[in-house]
């Protein structure tokens, strides 16, 4: 096995702002070669997002950068220091244990990116692990994270899957993998934990200066810049977490280091969408007391920011009390926050452009007459889009999908009440509810279908379903079984870090 070695062509056309910040906040390493890179899948949209040719990243020589055998020309790459709150408690030094940041580059939009590997070998991070990861969450972050964008929601996305012929030791021998991981930038909470705990307010400074001049450049020219950039990621979270809740999304470990400040979701390890809606939801086979469950979510993101707030204390006010103030005043905006974004595009799914006073009472009511009736979390909502103003119209479709335990009659009186104070014609309220139901998510089973047949070389399943969610808000009718819930057979209950 050969080391990885620097190359002549200039694939990537790298830059390296995060690296040029003091070496404390990183450690410079290459990635650990691999036996013998395979591309499984390069996402040649993105790439053409990105400014980057796809033809040159499939060449031998492009899939070896992907696979961290060759380091492309202008890399410089690092494994990002940080810390975090995992599951409400706090360890002082985590860091990319299994991913190394290639470096950045500027996509023809203006927009600065993170070009990262996640899978590539130990780093001074790994905490004994070995840095690897095997297909299975790969193809399940490439699959849950390109839906995640088709659904519009804000996220890291996946660039490529290579596979890389080595045997990945879990439970059992399993085929190793490498994804390419593409952020708006790396920082989490947990990086300000991290030069917090070690009371580095210098570093801490610098993070925040560089976080803001990346990611929140309109704090620079406020009375506080410092409490500026707190109220604007509260402000991304509040309203990231509440479009989660809007499509049934379960992140499954919001632990600080987890929480990008960029608003961005980040890290899907045992990430699910509800299949049946429950408020108490967990996938998670590590979240044994439902600390990240479905409604927990927002309370968890409120807390997460709190950790935030107290690590940049010291940036927030010369006097204790003035700082405490401050932050508090900050991450106290984030319940009505979280609420006004939760309503708006609650209001979007239930097909009212306007504001009343009930429209916050109506969609609770909604959920706990879902929730009695145990249905289907998507397709009620989908099946919803399709009902006229009047009584009956299209209202069989909504029982046949709730069965005898219809607990919605009495709300859809009131719901076709509600709209008729609405102004917008009938088919432009359906195309609304359209364009905020999906008819498609990645359901739990197709995704363990994919990487079930990915584990023998079969791609066509994992091909498929992510064709299928590309385009989650169109009906699909040839593509219609991966609109149906699971059978009783079929049904996932637990979902994996894959670490």
């Amino acid at each position: 096995m050969n080391a990885p070695h620097p190359q002549a062509e200039t694939i990537f056309p790298f830059d390296h702002s995060y690296a040029a910040l003091p070496e404390r906040f990183y450690a410079r390493l290459s990635p650990t070669a691999v036996t013998e890179p395979r591309l499984i899948r390069l996402n040649d949209s993105l790439a053409r997002d990105l400014g980057l040719d796809s033809r040159a990243l499939k060449t031998p020589a492009g899939v070896e950068m992907l696979a961290g055998n060759r380091i492309a020309e202008g890399s410089t790459p690092i494994a990002m220091a940080y810390a975090g709150h995992q599951f409400g408690t706090f360890v002082p030094q985590l860091g990319d244990g299994r991913a190394i940041l290639l470096g950045e580059i500027v996509a023809p939009d203006g927009t600065r990116y993170d070009i990262q590997l996640k899978g590539s070998g130990r780093t001074p991070f790994s905490r004994g692990g070995d840095g690897r990861a095997w297909i299975g969450p790969v193809l399940r972050e490439y699959i849950v994270s390109e839906a995640m964008h088709a659904l519009g929601l804000p996220t890291t996305r996946a660039l490529s899957a290579v596979k890389t012929g080595d045997q990945i030791m879990r439970e059992a021998p399993l085929p190793g993998a490498i994804l390419t991981r593409v952020a708006k930038s790396h920082i989490r909470v947990g990086t300000f934990e991290y030069f917090a705990a070690r009371r580095d307010e210098e570093a801490l400074k610098a993070l925040t200066d560089y976080a803001i001049a990346r990611h929140y450049p309109q704090a620079e020219d406020t009375a506080n810049p410092y409490r500026a950039f707190l109220d604007a990621v509260v402000e991304a979270q509040a309203r990231l977490v509440a479009r989660w809740m809007h499509v049934g999304f379960i992140h499954g470990v919001m632990n600080t280091d987890n929480t990008s400040i960029s608003g961005e979701t980040i890290d899907y390890g045992p990430c699910a969408f509800m299949d049946t809606y429950h408020p108490g939801k967990v996938f998670s086979s590590i979240d044994h007391m439902g600390r990240y469950a479905y409604a927990n979510q927002p309370r968890i993101a409120y807390w997460n920011l709190s950790r935030l707030a107290q690590a940049m204390l010291p940036l927030l006010g010369e006097v204790e009390e003035k700082a405490v103030a401050a932050a508090q005043g900050a991450i106290d905006a984030f319940p009505d926050l979280y609420e006004t974004a939760w309503l708006e595009g609650m209001r979007a799914k239930l097909g009212l452009a306007t504001s009343r006073e009930e429209d916050r009472k109506l969609a609770y009511d909604l959920f706990a007459a879902i929730a009695a009736a145990e249905t289907d979390f998507t397709l009620t909502f989908r099946t919803l889009s399709s009902l006229g103003r009047k009584q009956g119209d299209g209202d069989d479709a909504l029982r046949g999908l709730l069965g005898e335990k219809n607990a919605l009659d009495e709300w859809l009186s009131r719901w076709r009440t509600r709209l008729g104070h609405e102004s917008a014609s009938e088919d432009e309220r359906k195309s609304l509810m359209r364009s905020v139901n999906p008819a498609f998510i990645p359901r739990n089973h197709r995704v363990e279908e994919a990487i079930a047949a990915a584990m023998s070389d079969d791609y066509t399943p994992f091909e498929r379903l992510l064709q299928v969610l590309s385009d989650p808000y169109s009906d699909q009718p040839e593509n219609g079984e991966y609109a149906s819930p699971p059978k009783p057979e079929e049904v996932v209950e637990r979902t994996f870090c894959g670490t």
